[in-house]
């Protein structure tokens, strides 16, 4: 059997950890620095296993000596970004966490794919695959699988048809300069371009683009976690099947969209390898011109984090 392992036993962590289990994906294993917590939070779960009828084992722990011969690591690891903090704030202390857990993943799961959760994800995952020294292709985000699920949530309450039916692209940086892409956006292959105006549609961008702030605002003090577990477990699922499956990741450029040395969020290719291709879009000028603005965002925190 498989083994996964999800870094981080917070809301986002233990969730897609109880989705993972619940689709049987493989033997998984929670860590956290707190002590006591993924051992409980893993109980728990191990004892929900009986009514949800799922065999997967899932081990609790502190130690990263345990996360040895995992197939695919998930690091949701670090803080939220709190009232006063600025963007600054937040790399530093996120870079932090994941040079240390990017130095024990290289101890003790070398040969893992590595998935980055952590924000400000995109620069997070040009540094773990600095720190990781491994194939950029086997280290990716999750920012752009997240922000397409939202964006088809939105088209399907809008058209008030089934969300299984549509399939939404957006591309860029996990943040307020992400690119929703109508065009590539279906439902049952129909662009939503000929399905409503564009004045709908700028709306439904405007929606995804906040779409977490919207759920901040709603818990107050806290964030979304369950579509971002879902999110992992729809990746992870792809890397353990070898599925080939093509959806938006936040994966190293080489050259596509005119871009070289940095982490964006594209569609891509994932399997066993991680991300096996990048498939290269055409986009219209003015699309162009806002993917640049977000990919010069990215590299402006990438400098921040090479100035520590």
């Amino acid at each position: 059997m498989k083994k996964i392992t999800v870094i981080g036993a917070g809301n986002v962590g233990a969730t897609a950890v109880q989705r993972m289990a619940e689709l049987e994906m493989g033997d998984l294993v929670m860590l956290d620095i707190v002590e006591g917590i993924p051992q409980g939070k893993a109980l728990d779960l191990m004892q929900s296993a009986p009514l949800m009828e799922y065999d997967s084992h899932i081990r609790g722990t502190n130690d990263y000596n345990d996360i040895t011969g995992s197939d695919v690591v998930v690091i949701t690891a670090g803080v939220p970004r709190k009232p006063g903090m600025d963007r600054k704030d937040l790399l530093k202390i996120n870079s932090n966490i994941i040079k240390d857990v990017c130095t024990n993943i290289t101890e003790y799961a070398p040969d893992a794919v590595v998935i980055v959760v952590t924000n400000p994800l995109d620069p997070m995952t040009y540094l773990a695959s600095r720190v990781l020294d491994m194939p950029d292709n086997r280290v990716f985000g999750m920012g752009g699988m997240l922000d397409s699920t939202r964006f088809a949530t939105f088209v399907a309450m809008e058209l008030g048809c089934s969300v299984k039916d549509i399939s939404a692209m957006v591309i860029g940086s996990h943040d307020n300069l992400m690119l929703p892409l109508p065009q590539y956006t279906t439902v049952s292959g129909i662009p939503i371009t000929e399905l409503m105006d564009e004045d709908t549609i700028q709306e439904l961008v405007d929606r995804t683009i906040n779409g977490g702030a919207e759920i901040v605002k709603y818990f107050k003090n806290g964030s979304a976690f369950y579509a971002p577990a879902a999110s992992i477990t729809h990746m992870v699922e792809s890397v353990i099947r070898d599925s080939k499956r093509i959806m938006p990741a936040t994966a190293y450029l080489k050259g596509e969209y005119g871009y070289d040395g940095v982490y964006a969020g594209v569609p891509a290719k994932i399997g066993r390898e991680g991300v096996e291709d990048i498939i290269d879009l055409k986009l219209s000028d003015k699309q162009k011109e806002l993917l640049t603005k977000s990919v010069v965002n990215i590299q402006s925190s990438i400098e921040l984090l090479e100035l520590e």
